[in-house]
């Protein structure tokens, strides 16, 4: 949370995190507007939807004993960072196990989602936002109509929200020709603008491991 608030912002907050956890979900305040929905061809939507249709149990596929090395040492480095979010173990052992498998999937930086992660929930399962954006990666609703079973509580289920929050961060990158900046902000709602990108960018040097 931040820091020198008036007693006014004060009240603000609490009062929108005391309702927020009424049924246990959190409302937040993201950093800038959340996605916006555009129009998708025919061929995108196609590719998208198969992309976030298999939702197989998270398993590494290591190679060798080097590669479960590697991969156990990032485990302990972000598990130690994420223990101030998620205090049980089985637990953090279970969301970094889903995001390595989502991550690698998209191809995309273990850091990178992690840094979204805290940026737009602060690691809540259950964040939902003003606008309706749900879960860690805060994804809008609309995108389980456009390229999901239509189920849109469904983004509160981890493996889910990870997967679509991937799958549409991927696209956006493909989008943008590999520009993360603007990728990023359009992953917010907020493309060309620099809060988001440089509040992500910042949190991911946080979390930046050599398996990255």
């Amino acid at each position: 949370m931040r820091s020198g608030l008036d007693n006014t912002e004060r009240r603000r907050v609490l009062q929108r995190l005391g309702a927020g956890l009424v049924a246990g979900i959190w409302v937040l305040d993201t950093a800038a507007g959340p996605q916006i929905e555009e129009p998708l061809s025919h061929a995108v939507r196609t590719a998208l939807s198969a992309a976030v249709a298999v939702a197989a149990p998270p398993a590494p596929v290591l190679a060798n004993t080097a590669a479960q090395q590697a991969y156990d040492d990032w485990q302990a480095h972000a598990s130690q960072r994420l223990m101030r979010y998620k205090k049980h173990a089985a637990e953090r052992q279970e969301f970094l196990q889903t995001l390595w498998y989502e991550a690698r999937r998209a191809g995309l930086p273990l850091s990178l989602v992690l840094a979204i992660v805290q940026v737009e929930s602060g690691f809540r399962k259950y964040a939902i936002s003003p606008a309706g954006a749900r879960g860690y990666m805060q994804v809008m609703p609309f995108w389980a109509r456009l390229i999901g079973d239509g189920d849109d509580g469904r983004l509160f289920h981890m493996q889910t929200n990870l997967r679509f929050g991937c799958v549409i961060l991927r696209h956006y990158l493909d989008r943008e020709r590999g520009d993360l900046f603007l990728s990023l902000g359009r992953y917010n709602g907020s493309r060309g603008q620099a809060a988001y990108p440089q509040a992500v960018l910042a949190a991911q040097r946080l979390w930046t491991h050599a398996v990255d």
